[in-house]
């Protein structure tokens, strides 16, 4: 592994989750990619196979995409195999003289197995193996350095971004309608609080004649929307899209006035970043790193709980008159950039490349570290024998 000259990485993005799945992860990969290529480094992507797209794809920018033919396990995660990757990783570096590997999703089995075959081979870049780590908000940090046990000074904060010429405020209807839409774009699965829609939309509903939702994306937990309004009636005021290509995510924003996002675990959520781009107010749950994303003016905060969505809900719709989509608009723009990203991102990179190479012996210790010995010393059962006149008696009363 050497450096390119002129001081350029060669870097290879691992993760299960990539296009055409749609999610932040997804997102952040695809943006950051674009921006460290237009800076002058070369990236690849590998991944997972996404049905019939297998093999190699090239993307915008000339973004290489190596879609592995192995299949996911469960939600979109490829089934541990600990040594199965290793041949096909093996290839990717040594072809595209990888010289930094960013592993993304702290839940993608893709992510960890390459990560440890390359930290094998000698790259720079589970947890508690990785030479840089970086988290998208203060609160991820915290719980990365607590759980993987890696000293805090090799942990960074870069947050995610918005792609601002994208998400744009409406310019040709200006919102003069009485009627308040309520948008949430989200996979209805129970991570992002599905259950709580369930009991919060009724309840604003009937508070709110004026007040329609719109709901897009799917999941496991569509079914309960759906049943919910059944139950109540709300076919009407409650319009379910289904999922959500994100080329068309923006045409669904601006067609509402507030954001609603009901996560009950969140490490940043760029959902947010898109509908504060696009001039909505947001709505959210108090939970993970959401309280650092937004100013206090863009955005309404809540306990999971459906009477303190509500009274969220209800204080959105008062703040509403004062809402000016384009100045949010454009101070998303000033907040929120890739190409900063991608530049603190670089840092991370060179910073990397400096730190010194551990043997196995190193390796192994901290893994013990952070999840213990494999071998712990175990207490000798201390041997219970009865005396012999005691046999005949519990054989008596046993009679």
């Amino acid at each position: 592994m050497g450096d390119d000259p002129g001081g350029k990485h060669r870097i290879l993005m691992v993760s299960d989750f990539f296009y055409p799945n749609f999610g932040g992860v997804e997102n952040h990969i695809y943006y950051l990619s674009q921006c460290l290529l237009n800076l002058g480094h070369k990236v690849v992507v590998a991944t997972h196979a996404y049905g019939n797209r297998s093999g190699v794809r090239y993307m915008t920018g000339g973004l290489k995409v190596y879609y592995v033919p192995w299949r996911p396990f469960v939600m979109q995660n490829t089934f541990p195999t600990i040594y199965g990757l290793l041949p096909i990783i093996r290839t990717i570096l040594i072809r595209e003289r990888i010289t930094v590997v960013h592993g993304h999703q702290a839940f993608s089995t893709f992510c960890h197995e390459s990560l440890m075959h390359a930290r094998t081979m000698g790259y720079k870049f589970t947890l508690a193996d990785v030479t840089q780590a970086i988290c998208v908000s203060h609160t991820s940090k915290e719980n990365t350095v607590l759980r993987s046990g890696l000293p805090p000074e090799k942990v960074f904060v870069i947050p995610n971004a918005v792609d601002t010429s994208m998400f744009k405020p409406a310019t040709d209807c200006p919102r003069t309608s009485k009627e308040i839409v309520i948008v949430v774009i989200s996979r209805l699965v129970y991570r992002k609080g599905v259950d709580l829609l369930v009991e919060v939309i009724p309840e604003v509903c009937r508070l709110h004649p004026n007040v329609r939702f719109i709901v897009g994306g799917d999941g496991a937990k569509r079914v309960r929307l759906e049943e919910m309004r059944e139950k109540h009636s709300l076919q009407d005021r409650v319009e379910m899209l289904g999922a959500v290509p994100h080329s068309q995510v923006r045409s669904v924003l601006i067609s509402g006035h507030i954001f609603l996002n009901s996560s009950l675990t969140e490490a940043f959520c760029i959902a947010i970043l898109e509908a504060a781009s696009c001039g909505l107010l947001t709505v959210s749950t108090r939970v993970g790193g959401v309280p650092e994303v937004l100013p206090d003016d863009m955005v309404v905060l809540a306990e999971p709980v459906p009477s303190d969505m509500v009274y969220a809900i209800q204080k959105a719709i008062y703040m509403l008159p004062k809402i000016d989509p384009q100045d949010m608009h454009n101070r998303m723009r000033e907040l929120y950039d890739w190409n900063d990203v991608a530049k603190r991102t670089e840092i991370v990179y060179d910073r990397a490349l400096k730190c010194s190479n551990q043997n196995l012996l190193e390796r192994l210790s901290r893994y013990l570290a952070s999840i213990g010995t494999m071998a712990d010393d175990i207490e000798e059962v201390p041997d219970f024998t009865l005396p012999h006149n005691r046999d005949d008696e519990i054989l008596e009363n046993a009679q």
